[in-house]
């Protein structure tokens, strides 16, 4: 077996480890009922809602664990509906809360809620408040804006 092959294969297998493992964690802390109902509802119809947020999360990955487990979260800090040849689809301005706000592994983190969430067909975008750059120091900055595939307004 070829080197790139044998670490393919590795890759997959530590990717399948992982998105079960975060499956298995997510859940022991959620109501699997309430997540396929908030996984199912329109983004659409609960934008504003106390429901929005939670539907938010339910769209969310492996990363929703790291979330979870934690103690963060995720807060909207602006919403815009856009619409392109009749289909309306949402531009978001996320923050994180909790202890995410300065952990080292906010890059990954941001990257992966963009992933999972620019994955619906209701989300056109989504991008981070500016505010968030300042919860982290020097390097961490320099790094996230160099390296974190996500943008900040």
């Amino acid at each position: 077996m070829a080197d790139d092959d044998l670490i393919a294969k590795y890759a997959a297998q530590a990717s399948m480890s992982i998105a079960q493992e975060a499956e298995k964690r997510i859940a022991e802390s959620t109501n699997p009922e309430e997540e396929a109902r908030l996984k199912g509802e329109s983004l659409l119809k609960v934008v504003g809602s106390d429901d929005f947020v939670p539907a938010l999360l339910a769209r969310l990955g492996p990363v929703r664990a790291a979330l979870d487990g934690h103690g963060g979260g995720i807060a909207v800090q602006s919403h815009h509906e856009h619409s392109t040849n009749g289909v309306v689809q949402l531009d978001l301005v996320l923050d994180l809360t909790g202890a995410c706000l300065s952990c080292g592994a906010a890059p990954g983190t941001l990257d992966g809620i963009k992933a999972d969430l620019e994955g619906d067909a209701e989300v056109r975008s989504i991008r981070y408040s500016k505010n968030l750059l300042d919860t982290f120091d020097e390097l961490g900055r320099e790094f996230i804006l160099a390296h974190g595939n996500v943008e900040f307004v």
